[in-house]
């Protein structure tokens, strides 16, 4: 009776081993799943956002442009700005080497429109507004080719 009792022992160890390693092999694929998920939602919540609105008035491609220094009119000061404009196109810039950017007609607009400045009104911030709109229009209306979208500061200085 101890031999049958010695051989029945191991049945049952090697039954919950059977079960435990079943158990394990479950618990395993849970957690693998687990993961894949949180990381198919981490994916999906840090991807850039894409915006399917047109009226944003953010350009899929930039412009910068050198520095610009004109002198401004004003109530019998000297002054100047110094201003750093980059340009939001509506487009990316053609890699075509049979298609040249009008630079020269795009600095020339916007310099027409810098030197009608009064140095007092761009001392505040509407007045930096009005500016950008200005220039805005003025690119849009004389270079439309271009499709510029928005108009960046990236340098403004008033010197009086």
């Amino acid at each position: 009776m101890a031999d049958a009792q010695a051989i029945s022992a191991p049945r049952k160890s090697s039954r919950n081993t059977a079960g435990n390693i079943a158990k394990k092999n479950r618990g395993w694929r849970v957690a693998a799943a687990f993961l894949g998920i949180l990381t198919v939602a981490l994916v999906f919540w840090w991807a850039p956002q894409r915006s399917t609105s047109g009226t944003e008035g953010t350009g899929q491609s930039t412009l910068p442009l050198e520095t610009f220094v004109v002198n401004l009119n004003g109530s019998g000061q000297r002054a100047y700005l110094r201003v750093g404009i980059t340009l939001g196109l509506a487009r990316p810039l053609s890699r075509n080497p049979g298609e040249t950017m009008p630079l020269a007609l795009v600095r020339d607009t916007i310099l027409s429109v810098l030197a009608e400045a009064q140095s007092e009104t761009l001392l505040g911030g509407e007045g930096k507004r009005q500016l950008k709109d200005q220039v805005l229009k003025a690119l849009q209306e004389r270079v439309p080719q271009i499709a510029v979208t928005n108009v960046y500061f990236t340098e403004f200085l008033v010197q009086m």
